[in-house]
């Protein structure tokens, strides 16, 4: 069997993409300098957050994925990132490809809120090879890419925060019923709303109006009788 190998040499924003998009370089080499007429590769990246050290503001904004430090021992395991499929056009010996990964914003997403975390640094990833290839220096035979080929990247958090300002620059993404985004529409419509923005701002502006004022300072303290006391004469 052809004894590949696989190296992630680079990572950028695509900056022409419809939606966030992150591309991988890959580099290949398959062994003896072996023919490859064509690679059906599967690649799934896992992020593995035990991999490096947190700040403080950091591991505030993981609480709701690991819990307490104390318990980062055991909470701290692998999340799934992505999992996709590129055809590798023929090469001898060894080549580069790019691998494309559409990504989310989706806070509610565990390596969407992992990455959005980060202050600085790098996020720890690996990635993990599988699939087909079509090798031979006169015809060609079929065999799998081993189960074992992986290749660990630290992508910097630099290129993920690029990535979300191209398509959400200052903005944040927030998930809605589809019932609630209906009411949220009509209200829109009823009240002549520009954007999402002014509604909810609007919104929010009449919950501050809604809300009872505060209690006299000087009745506030006092202890009022129960409707069934009687009060003295």
């Amino acid at each position: 069997m052809t004894d590949f190998t696989f190296a992630c040499t680079g990572v950028r924003a695509d900056p022409y993409a419809a939606g966030p998009t992150l591309v991988f370089r890959l580099r290949i080499t398959a062994s003896a300098d072996t023919r490859v007429h064509a690679l059906a590769l599967r690649c799934q990246i896992r992020i593995e957050p035990a991999r490096r050290s947190y700040g403080t503001g950091e591991a505030a904004a993981l609480h709701d994925l690991f819990g307490e430090r104390a318990r980062w021992g055991t909470t701290l395991q692998p999340l799934q990132f992505a999992q996709v499929s590129v055809m590798v056009p023929s090469f001898t010996g060894e080549t580069e490809t790019d691998i494309v990964v559409p990504c989310t914003y989706d806070m509610d997403i565990a390596s969407g809120r992992y990455l959005s975390a980060l202050e600085d640094g790098e996020a720890p990833l690996l990635m993990l090879f599988s699939g087909t290839a079509f090798t031979g220096a006169g015809g060609f035979h079929v065999e799998p890419v081993p189960w074992d080929r992986e290749a660990p990247f630290r992508m910097p958090a630099e290129v993920w925060r690029e990535m979300v300002e191209q398509h959400f620059p200052g903005c944040g993404w927030l998930r809605l019923p589809r019932d609630t985004m209906a009411d949220l529409l009509a209200y829109r419509s009823r009240h002549a709303l520009a954007s999402w923005e002014a509604t909810v701002r609007a919104l929010l502006d009449a919950a501050v109006v809604a809300e009872p004022p505060p209690p006299d300072p000087a009745w506030a303290g006092a202890v009022l009788p129960r409707a069934a006391e009687r009060t003295a004469p």
